[in-house]
């Protein structure tokens, strides 16, 4: 009777450890898959050449960014996502120029550009007739995520990576996007 007693207890007390044992587990790997998708977006400046340098993987998709933040430039936004594992992946960089260099870039983006664009975001831009997905206004000084009227968007390259059925499932596009009325041009690339 005593053995049986102890079985019991044995039995109870394993029970007990078990169940601990699995909700610990389980909400440990619920917290860090939760925290591997969450996007962290880098805004620091500071980070700029570290990420475009050594963070973003195509360097091939970041060539027309400046190597460097400009002496010159007077405003400086910067928003970068390295993406989850699903998720797309971004680098944007917003300078305010001088008006000359502005309309220098202007007209040497606009011979260059695959596509060009007024105002808007990706969702508008890529559902177009013959429409190319672009970026959102990640650097905007409001919580709008579509350029005003004021930007050219301009399209520099765009490529589709998805499988029939699923046009423009997986990707990247690039380009700048400038306002000329207050001398501001935003670098930008897209990968999902």
């Amino acid at each position: 009777m005593q053995q049986s007693l102890l079985a019991k207890i044995a039995t109870i007390s394993l029970f007990s450890v078990g169940s601990v044992s699995v909700v610990a587990s389980s909400f440990l790997l619920t917290k860090a898959t939760s925290n591997s998708e969450t996007a962290q977006i880098v805004t620091d400046t500071s980070r700029y050449q570290e990420i475009r340098n050594h963070k973003w993987s195509d360097i091939e998709l970041i060539k027309h960014f400046p190597t460097e933040i400009p002496t010159d430039s007077k405003t400086v936004r910067m928003a970068y996502s390295p993406g989850s594992f699903q998720g797309s992946s971004f680098l944007q960089v917003r300078l305010k120029k001088p008006s000359e260099k502005i309309q220098k870039l202007l007209s040497q983006y606009s011979k260059s550009a695959v596509r060009e664009y007024r105002g808007g975001d990706t969702n508008e831009h890529s559902n177009k007739p013959n429409g190319l997905p672009t970026t959102f206004f990640y650097t905007s000084d409001s919580a709008t995520e579509a350029f005003p009227q004021t930007y050219e968007i301009f399209v520099l390259k765009a490529q589709d990576q998805g499988k029939p059925g699923f046009k423009w499932n997986h990707g990247n596009s690039y380009g700048v996007a400038i306002d000329s009325s207050t001398s501001e041009i935003v670098y930008w690339v897209e990968k999902w």
